[in-house]
């Protein structure tokens, strides 16, 4: 068991790249180069000219992969380029683990993780500042949390000290005076967030988006009343539940050796407990075929419509396919809605589009912003017509190919970096949570290599065409209040009472004696007939 838990499962990229086509000039014919034409020009040479544009793949990320007896899973890549290491750890748990009633606990614990844990009773931000750590954060999403740090290589066992003991050391260390602050903390944190410009925004478009108990219609940092009601024991039970070694990922980026650093985790991870069974929630799309719309009143200096529709899963064809999709109409000012929108009509200030992908659902997005002045509905007329024409005849060849550049350029300037949002360690933590391998993330990126306008035509209008959540975010109205005279230190005292006035009334009898009376009024175009009889159950 120990034998088949230590070898590691090498990634494809793990070879090394044949460099023999790349011979880069020496110094002096560089600095000839240099000086050619009599002008100073910079010349860059990158490792890319190891292989010619066609056999490059940028997704090809080297990696070794373990799982150690207790279920821990390590990813190393090996990144000689500086003397620097990433440390990535993911947790397979977010606000969509959680119940209604107990919404927030992920992000709050989050928050605790940084307080300190057993053996190093303290902030880690502390510890972490000292060794000269850049890049250092923890983040908390519906599906996963994640912990990240990049240090000098010299300091790599600092962090596998600290990370080892807040994942299988910390409740002896979260008392009730630390939840009581972090909770203060969270709070305000919500206060802020809720209270700028379009801050009420994604708290109700989840709502509109998604049913009553679905567990992304809520909001990651939760509700203020489930965040005050958390106990130490709610917050325990979570830890106990969720924070296992076998529901982690710690990925190590940048100059080391894979074995070494496989050696130096298993041991300060391998005595902590796996953890309990785990249920994983199924694939809920909440799919809608009817139009529901909402108004907010905000106080935002402009309009602001948002249209979302519910579409598939991270890692879905297609919700790959509406990932290109949602660039082409959106990013950039060559997009369709910027140039339409924006450029030409100049009915909006800014507009967005893109997809919103997670472990069991996704949301497709677009809003506008509308100039100061102008009617939302003619933004969401414009808007209407844009997204109608690409369902209707799809992308352009030289629109696709525009979008595909871009996607592939965002790609590697990210995986250029060792950690941090996007870089490699992410790229790898993500692809193994979600995709159940760390090179999982390569289909999703030959999907957007090989996608062809149809592809994109047919995923529009499957997922683009009906059951839209309309949300129109209204600036409130500015209001004031003017001085009053009222004197209010005691009750006024009424004037005499009114004397009513009544229609005169007309009456008749007709000839089997039955009285009638006519009481006449022209306000409104109606009769009211009431037939009395003398006579009843007494």
């Amino acid at each position: 068991m120990g034998d088949t838990a230590a070898r590691p499962v090498l990634g494809r990229a793990a070879l090394q790249p044949d460099r023999r086509r790349c011979k880069a000039p020496g110094r002096m014919g560089l600095i000839g180069l240099l000086r050619a034409g009599g002008l100073l020009q910079l010349l860059v040479l990158s490792t890319a000219c190891a292989h010619s544009t066609d056999q490059l793949d940028p997704s090809d990320i080297s990696y070794s992969k373990f799982v150690l007896e207790n279920g821990l899973t390590l990813i190393v890549h090996e990144d000689h380029k500086a003397p620097i290491v990433a440390v990535n750890v993911w947790y397979h748990v977010g606000s969509k683990d959680e119940k209604p009633g107990r919404t927030g606990l992920a992000h709050l614990f989050e928050h605790l993780m940084f307080n300190g844990s057993e053996h190093f009773d303290d902030d880690y931000f502390k510890a972490l500042d000292r060794v000269g750590a850049t890049d250092l954060n923890g983040t908390t999403n519906a599906d996963r949390t994640n912990y990240f740090q990049n240090v000098p290589t010299s300091a790599l066992d600092v962090v596998l000290w600290l990370e080892s003991d807040r994942m299988g050391h910390l409740l002896g260390a979260v008392n009730q005076e630390r939840l009581d602050e972090q909770r203060g903390v969270v709070q305000n944190e919500k206060r802020q967030s809720e209270n700028q410009p379009y801050g009420k925004v994604w708290k109700t478009l989840g709502a509109m988006a998604y049913p009553e108990g679905h567990p992304y219609s809520w909001p990651t940092i939760g509700s203020m009343e489930d965040l005050e009601s958390a106990s130490l024991e709610n917050v325990h039970d979570w830890f106990r539940q969720y924070y296992g070694a076998a529901n982690a990922i710690v990925v190590v980026a940048g100059d080391v050796d894979a074995e070494r650093v496989h050696a130096r985790v298993r041991d300060y991870f391998g005595d902590i407990s796996a953890g309990p069974p785990l249920e994983r929630h199924e694939v809920w799309l909440a799919e809608a075929n009817q139009e529901k719309r909402r108004v907010l009143e905000d106080r935002v200096p402009q309009a602001r419509l948002i249209k979302a529709w519910n579409v598939p899963q991270l890692g879905s064809i297609e919700g790959d396919y509406l990932n290109l999709v949602s660039d082409l109409l959106g990013a950039g000012k060559n997009s369709r809605l910027h140039e339409r929108l924006v450029h030409d009509e100049q009915i909006a200030t800014d507009v967005a589009a893109f997809v919103w992908l997670r472990e069991i659902a996704g949301l497709f997005v677009m809003w506008a912003t509308a100039q100061p002045g102008q009617d939302l509905s003619q933004v969401e007329r414009a808007m209407d017509e844009e997204l109608a024409r690409f369902i209707a005849k799809g992308p352009t060849n030289r629109e696709l190919e525009r979008v595909k550049s871009e996607y592939r350029a965002n790609f590697i300037r990210g995986s250029e970096r060792i950690g941090g949002f996007g870089g490699k360690s992410d790229i790898l933590a993500s692809s193994e949570v979600f995709g159940g391998s760390p090179d999982a993330h390569r289909e999703q990126f030959r999907r957007a290599r090989d996608a062809t306008p149809k592809d994109l035509q047919r995923a529009a209008e499957r997922w683009l065409s009906d059951g839209a959540a309309i949300l129109e975010v209204r600036p409130f109205p500015d209001r004031t209040t003017v001085a009053s005279g009222i004197d209010r230190s005691a009750l006024p005292e009424p004037g005499p009472a009114p004397e009513p006035a009544f229609p005169k009334l007309q009456r008749a009898t007709l000839s089997n004696g039955l009285a009638v009376i006519l009481a006449e009024r022209h306000d409104v175009p109606l009769v009211l007939f009431d037939l009395l009889i003398d006579a009843g159950y007494a």
